[in-house]
């Protein structure tokens, strides 16, 4: 069997769950045509119990710059600051347009007047630094940004999530790294939870029985709805591709107010995440595996943010993943469908295993901060490998998004993947 995607063939059987993520089982990688458009996930394997701190070297720290934008996204959840806490990284310039922000970044991060930019543009190229951060929450900024970084000749960028907004974005910057030899890592940090290899490796050993279905929601708050799925969303997507193998398919409903979004609903969504439309989506997911993963979210549905995750249920028991908390997830064995009395107690699923208290409360605070994340994209620089939430796997997340709005467009139709329309569905409708 040949499973392609972006950019590339991948020749060999059909994937299976290894080391954490859902990794094709190679036996060699070719370069493809771009124009094919094909994907599946790639990723390293790298897992996130080998992200501890590394010790120093007689390497010269690499080169940080930070972009920021104020009143735009800011600096996103502490993605400029965790390069301080890096032995082999040093900060050495910020960029924002706005200068009050910038005077009260550079005073945060201690660095001297002069390592302040206005133009992120200037920036790269008069300090060329080695790895970018991109921390602007707002999304619309990335594609830009990431592709200023890696023609001045970064070699790794760190970005905020979401990653781009539409799927023809992520193909560029793709196309951009393969031709400059640069690596992306996207900010989802759950992915790098070290809880989620025990759980894929629950998920081997048949620990719930025969997988039979996912179900992932946002935070259902009043940004329910398309926002909701961008947000946080794509965090939960990103973890169901990791854990159980891409999509084959999608079909999905927008609603606004109870009733089917029409065109006349699409207006600008918030932090630059491009047309939206609906205050409530619900989306399925047929995986390649055949395996059936389903993602809802409805605005202000009074759950408290408490459904901010994902259920995997087997036959034999279910793991309930709760999105950036800790204990992440929790394990209840047992048919879940039978009326046990009483019902079998959820177990913490830990780094250490299942019903184990935590054993490094470190990694999960370098998980939580970023700094195993930025360390294990250092380390892929250093190494020339793909770290674990690269662009490829994030474009997977930025394509499935897509897939809802591209469904519901076609009135609830299924759409396969990878989508043959590249650009924003609901931007000319």
């Amino acid at each position: 069997m040949i499973v392609d995607f972006v950019g590339y063939n991948i020749a060999g059987r059909r994937g299976e769950l290894i080391q954490g993520g859902y990794l094709p089982s190679t036996l060699h990688i070719e370069r493809a045509g771009m124009d094919r458009r094909r994907f599946a996930m790639y990723a390293s394997g790298f897992t996130a119990t080998a992200l501890a701190a590394q010790p120093p070297t007689d390497q010269p720290p690499l080169k940080v710059g930070v972009i920021g934008s104020t009143g735009r996204g800011d600096y996103g959840h502490g993605l400029d600051t965790v390069w301080q806490r890096l032995p082999d990284a040093s900060i050495v310039a910020v960029a924002d347009h706005d200068p009050d922000g910038r005077n009260q970044e550079l005073a945060k991060l201690k660095l001297p007047a002069t390592a302040g930019y206005a133009d992120y543009g200037q920036m790269l190229q008069q300090t060329r630094p080695d790895i970018v951060a991109v921390c602007p929450r707002h999304v619309d900024q990335h594609r830009d940004m990431i592709l200023a970084a890696i023609e001045a000749g970064a070699k790794g960028i760190y970005v905020e999530k979401p990653f781009v907004r539409t799927p023809a974005e992520a193909d560029e910057v793709i196309a951009a790294c393969q031709t400059h030899g640069a690596r992306v890592a996207v900010a989802h940090r759950n992915r790098y939870h070290p809880a989620i290899n025990v759980i894929a490796g629950l998920l081997r050993e048949g620990r719930i029985g025969r997988l039979l279905e996912i179900r992932g929601r946002g935070k259902g708050d009043r940004r329910g709805g398309c926002e909701d799925l961008w947000v946080l969303g794509s965090h939960v997507l990103n973890l169901i591709t990791s854990l159980a193998g891409p999509p084959r398919s999608c079909s999905a409903v927008l609603l606004q107010d109870g009733r089917p979004a029409t065109s006349s609903d699409v207006g600008k969504g918030a932090e630059g995440l491009g047309p939206m439309a609906g205050n409530q989506l619900h989306a399925r997911f047929v995986l390649d595996s055949g395996v059936v993963a389903y993602f809802d979210s409805v605005a202000n549905d009074g759950t408290q943010n408490q459904g901010f995750g994902l259920q995997l249920i087997g036959s034999e028991g279910r793991i309930a993943i709760y999105a950036d908390r800790n204990p992440l997830a929790y394990l209840q064995p047992g048919n879940p469908f039978a009326q046990n009395d009483p019902p079998a107690r959820w177990l913490p699923i830990t780094s250490g295993g299942v019903d184990v208290p935590e054993p490094d409360l470190a990694e999960i605070r370098r998980v939580q901060h970023h700094d195993a994340e930025a360390q294990d994209l250092i380390d892929a620089v250093k190494n020339n490998r793909e770290p674990l939430c690269n662009s490829v796997e994030a474009a997977l997340t930025v394509e499935m998004i897509c897939g809802v709005f591209q469904s519901h467009r076609q009135g609830g139709r299924e759409v396969t993947f990878p989508l043959q329309h590249r650009e924003h569905p609901l931007a000319d409708w």
